[in-house]
């Protein structure tokens, strides 16, 4: 059973911005490592966000970068506390309303999204923090700004912990550090020399370390969050993970909002959840749904499935039997049994592409290829989700915070409209709850490398997971790393003159 929290995020706008500037400033310069999440105004052509070819697939998010904006960004930093026995980290979250001071596209299908699950558009256009995209104007080099915020990032040089990172960073290179570069491998290099401490995916972590039977955020956390408690419930050797958050006084406890994180809990009787919306944390019919989206029964109902699934495992083997999948199934495909199958058209790719283009057919014996390992429950192949899906899942869906337990379907219309209602709202839209999230599975991921006798060294806190970013439908990473054949974007290194002092970079570096 998992204990319950209540996570105090700091909300920032226009009217408060400089006020809370030391605060947010000393927060990123002393934290352990910082966990960011954004919101956005659009995405653009989903399919070509998902191409095959992962230059032609940064083009796409380039032009979404380029055309649409970040309505709110969330940062969680994370302090870990030497003096403590476990793993125990100081943690402050902020959430920052933001407003883009020049024309940007906004979709209708995002507007419809985010206000469901309770953005307030009038507080964005009256209250957000203003910024301009692309390279640095006047009015960018002196004062309180996002991009001074940015910069204020870059100095502490801090491990950078995102979830399915990719387009959150393209973003926020175009949106408060300058123009993005042409090249995918020009925008990596850069990358590199922003994060010298390295960039974080959580969601690679949840899929290729973690193992976990789905890897969209909020399940993610809430499957960390239960299996931390399980294991300090059993006791025994080995760290855990505990959580202490500042608490705010006047005036700055205004602006905390309190964000409940409720303890899961055991219905009896059977477990009505959406296998589709278990299996991406998406359902095409949203709220209209008449089974459970409520992540603690879905990961209730996983568990089950794995002790059934290691129960016959147990079983065939002391009969001398062999479990193999049945001919009808592809390889690397097996699907739960309820779980649903998708859409014929969304095939996954015969090969693999490589970051640096080059490719290679997926091999049938790496155990890295294999769906999941044997106690997995029949988690699906990264490359068999459609493009809708995958992107749904990530960028929009995902970040539905932590709803409340929510009741199954029931003829009584008052229950309904609750569980709709619940459906809608999700524990509310919040891109600094997301990043709290995303800093918690990362933590934990970081506390069970510990726990299995790999200490932690002072390079890496994930060293198998470093510099590696989550692509959709490959089962092979983006890595973050300068290639000797890249050079560094020239507004790059002017930002980076910016950031360490006039020609630090730009003396060893070539320019594009």
């Amino acid at each position: 059973m998992t204990s319950s929290m209540v996570v105090p995020v700091i909300d920032v706008q226009n009217d408060n911005f400089k006020e809370l500037w030391p605060a947010m400033v000393l927060a990123i310069k002393t934290a352990s490592f910082i966990a960011l999440d954004t919101e956005l105004s659009g995405l653009g052509n989903r399919k070509a966000l998902l191409a095959e070819c992962i230059e032609d697939r940064y083009k796409a998010i380039c032009n979404a970068a380029r055309t649409r904006s970040i309505l709110s960004l969330g940062f969680a930093c994370y302090k870990k506390l030497e003096n403590k026995d476990d793993d125990t980290y100081l943690v402050q979250v902020y959430n920052l309303t933001l407003l883009c001071s020049e024309e940007y596209v906004i979709e209708p299908q995002s507007v419809q999204f985010l206000v469901q699950h309770g953005f307030d558009f009038n507080k964005q256009y009256a209250e957000g923090v203003p910024y301009l995209r692309g390279n640095d104007r006047r009015v960018d080099a002196h004062g309180m700004n996002m991009r001074m915020l940015f910069v204020e990032l870059l100095r502490a040089r801090k491990p950078l912990v995102l979830h399915n990172g990719l387009i959150d960073m393209v973003f926020l290179y175009q949106c408060f550090y300058a123009q993005l570069p042409d090249k995918l491998g020009t925008f990596t290099a850069d990358l590199s020399q922003m994060f010298p401490a390295g960039i974080y995916d959580t969601k690679y972590a949840t899929e290729y370390e973690l193992r976990f039977a789905a890897s969209y955020l909020e399940y993610a956390y809430k499957k960390c969050k239960l299996d931390n408690s399980k294991s300090i419930e059993a006791g025994g050797g080995g760290r855990h993970l505990f959580l202490e958050f500042c608490k705010y006084s006047a005036p700055l406890s205004n602006y905390v909002d309190y964000r409940p994180c409720l303890a899961g809990f055991s219905p009896d009787g059977l477990l009505n959840v959406c296998q589709r919306f278990s299996a991406y944390g998406w359902c095409p019919n949203g709220s209209q749904c008449p089974l459970s989206h409520d992540t603690d029964l879905i990961i209730q109902h996983d568990e089950k499935e794995k002790k059934k699934k290691r129960k016959r495992k147990r079983k065939n083997s002391s009969q001398g039997k062999v479990e193999g999948a049945p001919k009808s199934k592809q390889p690397h495909m097996e699907l739960k049994q309820d779980q649903v199958i998708p859409d014929k058209d969304t095939k996954p790719p015969p090969l693999t592409e490589l970051v640096d283009g080059a490719q290679a057919q997926m091999p049938e014996s790496d155990e890295k290829m294999e769906t999941k390992v044997e106690e997995g429950n029949g988690v699906r192949e990264p490359q068999a989700v459609s493009a809708d899906e995958e992107i749904k899942t990530d960028k929009e869906v995902e970040r539905n915070g932590v709803s409340e337990p929510q009741p199954l379907a029931t003829p009584d219309a008052e229950k309904k409209e609750e569980s709709k209602r619940k459906k809608l709202e999700g524990g509310t839209h919040r891109a600094g709850f997301d990043a709290f999230m995303t800093g918690y599975i990362f933590s934990y991921a970081a506390t069970l490398t510990e726990r299995v006798g790999k200490p932690q060294s002072a390079e890496s806190w994930l060293p198998e997971c470093l510099n590696k970013v989550y692509l959709s439908g490959k089962s092979v990473p983006m890595h973050i790393v300068k290639s000797t054949f890249s050079k560094s974007f020239k507004a790059h290194l002017h930002k980076m003159d910016v950031v360490w002092g006039k020609g630090v970079v730009s003396k060893v570096e070539g320019t594009v």
